[in-house]
């Protein structure tokens, strides 16, 4: 063999090494530690454990298995922690995970302070937040980032569908109870802005604590306000306990009640005597198609007890994250987003949902009242859909959000 050929054989042999070397489109090279690593940061203990504890971690380990446990032919891991509703306990967890532990993206929060104080790490660490939690409509307007996805609702549509049908049914006064913290005052604003929209007025509103023990106080000053509607811009057991005092002393025999966010475990823990006739906004409920009553079925047979929005929006956002890791081959956040935002959604939660440039998941929402206990003919049959809010209705538009991702 001459030395030109020798060297020709050579050449071909380091090229096709070099080639072999380098990962495949699509294939699990694109991982950065050959593992994808999830990471659910919610309330497991405090006022927000009823609705998005337990049942959120259930709802995320159903993804990962329906997923089939692997993507890029790597595995698929997850990890979990209590923020204990406390903004820099979150930020320290998550700064860990991405420091220490090689977690790509963290879902859940909880509530808003928590979404912004782990979001500024994510930024700083160039992770994937999916809020699939904290409501707040800002999360996609002023305070938006590139690499957050605010997924199961907010404020805006929670607002603008349940006091849109108030209005509609004759109830133009409102006192509003609010939460006193970002998510509170941001749900108290859009109510404020809806109502005001709609030809109705404000006439008052008070702030109560998180987890406040005793709300005999607020309920008497908006009984004394006179108005057609008390409206509740909290969540959780706040909510749970403040409608059972204002039933306690009559509120609700004399002036309609709205719960501006409403989960089907709020209902099942007032139960149907105190919380018939609520009207209320959703982004899920389990009995309204035959394949969410399938998904919600595997989920009460774990827990016995039914999958609310943010169940299902959680086994949602994380399988819709996988997709779009296996679509772009990588777990490079960059990609990852590019990816999210090419295809549609459509699952047990959303029906052609898309995820916008300022980060809104926008989807369908549900207008439903609460079934009185004679039309309830089983445990957790809770809701009378009213009517289906389109999506690109039920949410803000973009150019009214104030992103400055949006130009």
């Amino acid at each position: 063999m001459s030395v030109n050929s020798t060297k020709k054989v050579r050449t071909a042999l380091l090229l096709s090494f070099l080639v072999g070397a380098l990962p495949a489109p699509g294939s699990a090279e694109g991982l950065s530690d050959n593992v994808v690593k999830i990471a659910v940061l919610n309330d497991m203990t405090g006022v927000y454990s009823d609705s998005n504890g337990e049942s959120a971690l259930l709802a995320a380990r159903m993804a990962i298995k329906d997923f089939g446990g692997t993507v890029l032919g790597k595995k698929i891991e997850l990890v979990n922690a209590d923020h204990h509703n406390k903004p820099d306990l979150a930020a320290t967890t998550a700064r860990r995970w991405f420091d220490q532990e090689q977690v790509d993206a963290v879902f859940g929060l909880g509530n808003t302070a928590v979404h912004y104080a782990v979001a500024n790490v994510a930024e700083e660490k160039h992770k994937v937040i999916f809020n699939t939690q904290a409501a707040s409509s800002s999360i996609t307007g002023e305070n938006c980032s590139p690499l957050v996805v605010h997924y199961t609702y907010d404020t805006y549509a929670l607002a603008k569908g349940t006091v849109t049908s108030i209005l509609e049914s004759g109830g133009k006064s409102w006192y509003v109870i609010a939460a006193d913290y970002t998510f509170g005052e941001t749900l108290k604003n859009d109510v404020t802005e809806f109502v005001e929209q709609g030809g109705g007025k404000v006439i008052g509103s008070t702030k109560h604590p998180l987890n406040a023990s005793d709300f005999s106080s607020y309920v008497l000053t908006a009984q004394a306000s006179g108005a057609d509607v008390v409206a509740f811009a909290n969540a959780g057991a706040d909510t749970v306990n403040l409608m059972r005092t204002a039933q306690e002393f009559g509120v609700t025999q004399t002036q309609t009640v709205a719960a501006m966010l409403l989960t089907i475990n709020d209902i099942h823990a007032m139960g149907l005597e105190t919380a018939q006739g609520l009207n209320a906004t959703t982004g899920f409920y389990w009995d309204r198609t035959d394949e969410t009553r399938a998904w919600s079925e595997k989920f009460y047979d774990q827990l016995q007890q039914m999958p609310n929005m943010l169940d299902a929006g959680t086994y949602s956002a994380i399988g819709t994250y996988l997709k779009a890791v296996e679509r772009a081959g990588s777990d490079d956040p960059d990609a990852v987003m590019t990816a999210l935002r090419a295809e549609p959604i459509n699952d047990i939660f959303a029906t052609n949902g898309i995820i916008r440039k300022d980060g809104r998941m926008v989807h369908d929402m549900y207008q439903f009242e609460v079934k009185s206990p004679a039309e309830s003919k089983s445990s957790w049959d809770y809701y009378k859909i009213v009517s289906t809010v389109p999506g690109d209705v039920a949410f803000r538009d973009m150019a009214s959000g104030g992103c400055p991702l949006v130009k």
